[in-house]
């Protein structure tokens, strides 16, 4: 009985030194408050691209996928056809096609070619031998670039730099949408691309977006029409249809231009020594 007496009371007392010491360091500890992050919107038209970003999946879900590799086609009305093998890392952005067909890329280059983007130089090949003409590097330079833009557009929407504004509400056939524009800053005051996006009020998506090509000196609007495809959990715009357009998405009655994604598949295990010529 006096062993136990003894054997309570030393039980007693590890459990108040106990507590007094986890208080002790509660009372020493200073409470970290952590604060959610709020993104702040430039406007309303920047809440509106955010918003189809969280739907079509954002850059971050896109760049967890590594690299992708798909299949390019791009047809004219008048038959003509590009037909490559795109290869992309999403980090650095690096850039690669092998084109089975070029009737509208570099059309007087007969057999393959290959164009490359490694991170600091765009390359050709032809037939497997280095070009360096200058003109033919002119139109690697707008490629690589813009077919890796056009696969990541939705996510890169969203990129730092740009500018939002809220246009109006309109309705489109049965749709109504929400019009944006988007604009580019300029480092040399050069005129850059300018966007202007229809996003569906029930979907959330971009069905359609009117757009130029500065680069070519194209100021007047194309309209591109896109219908999406869920691959890996991303909503991806397989299918796009463009041609003119003027500034209130009215087309002309030419035919479309026809550029359809396949066989997409991301997270091949691509390294930077894939996109080095």
């Amino acid at each position: 009985m006096k062993t136990n007496l003894v054997f309570s009371i030393i039980l007693i007392f590890t459990f108040i030194s106990c507590k007094n010491d986890t208080q002790q360091k509660t009372k020493d500890t200073p409470t970290k408050i952590l604060k959610e992050s709020k993104l702040e919107f430039k406007n309303k038209g920047h809440e509106l691209v955010y918003q189809m970003t969280q739907k079509v999946g954002d850059y971050s879900k896109l760049s967890n996928k590594k690299d992708v590799i798909y299949t390019y086609t791009y047809q004219t009305p008048d038959g003509k056809t590009d037909l490559s093998t795109e290869k992309y890392i999403f980090n650095g952005e690096l850039s690669y096609g092998n084109y089975k067909k070029h009737q509208r890329t570099l059309a007087n280059l007969e057999g393959q070619i290959e164009q490359g983007y490694d991170g600091n130089e765009y390359w050709l090949k032809h037939n497997g031998n280095i070009v360096t003409d200058s003109v033919a590097l002119k139109r690697v330079a707008f490629n690589r670039p813009t077919n890796y833009y056009w696969f990541t557009m939705m996510q890169k929407l969203l990129d730092p730099g740009l500018h939002y504004e809220y246009i109006k509400e309109q309705t489109v056939g049965e749709a109504t949408y929400d019009v944006v524009k988007v604009t580019f800053e300029s480092e040399n005051n050069e005129p850059k691309d300018i966007y202007q996006v229809y996003i569906n009020k029930d979907t959330k998506l971009i069905d359609q977006f009117l757009f130029t090509v500065m680069d070519f000196g194209k100021s007047d609007p194309l309209l591109m029409e896109i219908e999406y495809e869920t691959i890996d959990g991303l909503l991806i715009p397989t299918k796009r249809r463009y041609k003119a357009s003027n500034w209130d998405a009215e087309v002309t009655n030419e035919p479309w231009i026809l550029v359809n994604w396949s066989n997409i598949k991301f997270d091949n295990g691509l390294s930077k020594a894939d996109f080095i010529k």
